[in-house]
């Protein structure tokens, strides 16, 4: 939402209420924008960070399944003398 600093200065609450909800304001001065007003979003602690980091890993851990060998894994794309078929 685009709204001038003018209209602004009266809907100041209005506009920081909208903007907790996630609604992006631009204020303009002239018809060019000067400011943005968003919302503040919580970042998680760091220990809630490395919660969700070790519970990745140990899913990914439980997904994982032995393939072939990856030295091998490209064979065919080379002769006996190791160039490029």
């Amino acid at each position: 939402m685009n709204i001038p600093v003018s209209d602004a200065k009266g809907l100041l609450t209005d506009l920081v209420r909208r903007a907790e909800h996630g609604e992006d304001i631009v204020l303009t001065r002239h018809g060019r924008a000067v400011a943005r007003l968003v919302g503040i979003v919580k970042q998680p602690s760091q220990a809630d960070r490395r919660t969700l980091l070790n519970a990745v890993r140990a899913e990914g851990r439980a997904k994982a399944t032995s393939g072939p060998s990856g030295d091998r894994s490209q064979d065919f794309l080379y002769d006996e003398d190791g160039l490029p078929a």
